[in-house]
């Protein structure tokens, strides 16, 4: 059993993973405040990842390795068991390229379009064993945020299952047009690749993703953590190989 910790922008998790199994999962505000001795204690960890997309990565893994474990920093440089095919490899999101890892270790070898839904949406397309890239924009919450924030009368609205159109009062309409322009977005990418006849299997993951799984039809929902379970891929994948050295 291993321990992955998964620094973001909004929180850090830190779970005891094996295989594609989230045995335990802790989550946590900041790097900061970050614990782990329940899980390596209970489950008698002593490998670990750390991967992140936010601050403080380097206070936990001098932590982790103060407590005695053998830790890997998840880096643009650390093998990955599937290509990259994109042209700045050491700008990718240490997220993107785990959820790839991640579906290709639930799922099996495919061609997958994996939708993660965070703080941003990414919209990536995995296919022949390799990560071909794909799209950024920004999630439901910040969205929410931004409206809020960068208007001097709109009020911060939270995320509601009801679909309608039109709208009636100024609440729902940010409601409506937060959620259904991010379906919308998702279902124009889904769109566009059918008719260039390319065949995908659409994996929703994320915080935010339980939010659209009933609104677009034909999405897989990854209730396991995708992200983390690549990192344990990945880790796995990098003991392995130093074994073979």
């Amino acid at each position: 059993m291993n321990l992955v910790v998964d620094i973001g922008n909004s929180q850090v998790k830190a779970a005891a993973v094996e295989g594609t199994t989230v045995v335990s999962l802790l989550t946590f505000p900041s790097a900061a405040e970050v614990d782990v001795e329940p899980l390596t204690a209970r489950y008698g960890i002593s490998r670990a990842i750390v991967a992140s997309t936010g601050k403080g990565a380097g206070m936990v893994i001098e932590r982790l390795r103060h407590n005695g474990l053998e830790v890997l920093e998840m880096t643009p440089d650390t093998p990955v068991p599937i290509g990259k095919d994109y042209l700045t490899p050491r700008t990718l999101g240490a997220d993107r390229i785990a959820a790839a890892v991640g579906a290709e270790a639930v799922f099996g070898r495919g061609d997958y379009l994996i939708v993660d839904f965070g703080t941003a949406i990414t919209i990536d397309l995995v296919s022949g064993g390799a990560f071909r890239g794909g799209n950024i924009s920004p999630g439901m919450r910040t969205r929410f945020r931004a409206l809020h924030d960068y208007t001097s009368r709109l009020p911060e609205c939270s995320p509601t299952d009801e679909v309608c159109f039109p709208a009636r009062c100024t609440d729902d309409a940010i409601r409506q047009g937060v959620m259904q322009g991010i379906t919308y977005e998702i279902e124009g990418y889904m769109a566009a690749l059918a008719r260039e006849n390319v065949k995908l299997s659409i994996i929703f993951t994320g915080g935010d993703a339980k939010y659209f799984v009933k609104r677009i039809k034909n999405a897989i929902f990854a209730k396991c953590e995708l992200v983390i379970c690549g990192l344990n891929r990945i880790l796995d994948y990098n003991a392995t190989e130093q074994a073979d050295i």
